[in-house]
């Protein structure tokens, strides 16, 4: 349902006046949130990325969210107006969190408006946007920056690593937050074709193969998952907030192909 969702918003955009006036994202914001009230979610939701890209490619996009007093957070979305596949990263808490902070590299296509969109518990959904500029590399379409067999050869190799304490963000008051909560870095060796990349030997169009699927567990049980698209990066790096009490990671990696991989690690000092 998810990967069905994504594939339906390879172009396009419904609208949000009170935040935005941008046809595509009322398009899109239709498409997603039918008949739904999009709430301005400015003073709950901070949102960390470039205003201009140093690298289209490669592009750090994060957000750190407080839900309001009493509610928690089920859903978050990541929305990148122009991109060929818009609705590019959406986290599903197993265990709504009234907390969370997602920071992901990403390809930038081109100029675009970018939507962070939250959805509570209490079935509310609040949006928060900005703006990109990018450095016209076109990031979709760019040929892979590794070689395709060792590419493959790598592909579903994961590192995991922890910090103590989640990046601060200006804008939001989240010092208890910080102080309770870790973060949790996943980097994933995947060559994340995006179906538009043209392989530079032969001239041929290289097949779509992404990250579809990534499931973090804490200590045995579900926490978060991410559906992926075609706008992650190559080899995408993936930071969630995790509970500082946190003993052992799994991650579970599916992408489109249907090839599976898995890495556990156990987290002794946290």
């Amino acid at each position: 349902m998810k990967h069905a969702l994504i594939a339906l918003l390879v172009v396009g955009a419904a609208a949000l006046p009170a935040l935005a006036s941008n046809t595509t994202w009322d398009s899109i914001s239709e498409q997603i949130y039918p008949g739904r009230t999009l709430l301005d979610g400015s003073d709950i939701i901070s949102i960390d990325a470039p205003y201009r890209t140093r690298d289209d490619a490669r592009t750090q996009i994060a957000a750190e969210i407080a839900a309001p007093k009493g509610l928690n957070i089920g859903k978050v979305t990541l929305v990148l107006d122009e991109n060929p596949m818009p609705v590019s990263a959406v986290f599903t808490l197993d265990s709504p969190q009234p907390r969370f902070f997602f920071d992901v590299t990403m390809r930038v296509n081109g100029p675009t408006p970018l939507h962070v969109v939250v959805e509570t518990t209490d079935s509310r959904v609040w949006v928060a946007e900005t703006f990109v500029k990018t450095s016209g590399q076109g990031a979709c379409s760019a040929p892979p920056g590794t070689d395709a067999e060792e590419a493959l050869a790598s592909l579903g190799e994961m590192h995991i690593g922890i910090t103590a304490g989640v990046s601060g963000l200006t804008g939001l008051d989240l010092t208890s937050f910080s102080q309770r909560l870790s973060q949790l870095d996943v980097d994933i060796s995947h060559p994340s074709h995006s179906g538009m990349q043209m392989d530079q030997i032969s001239l041929l169009f290289i097949p779509m193969r992404y990250v579809e699927t990534v499931e973090i567990d804490l200590d045995g049980t579900g926490y978060v998952d991410l559906t992926g698209s075609i706008s992650l990066s190559e080899n995408p790096r993936v930071g969630v907030s995790v509970p500082s009490r946190t003993q052992s990671v799994g991650i579970t990696m599916t992408d489109t192909d249907g090839t599976v991989a898995t890495a556990h690690k156990r987290l002794g000092g946290y």
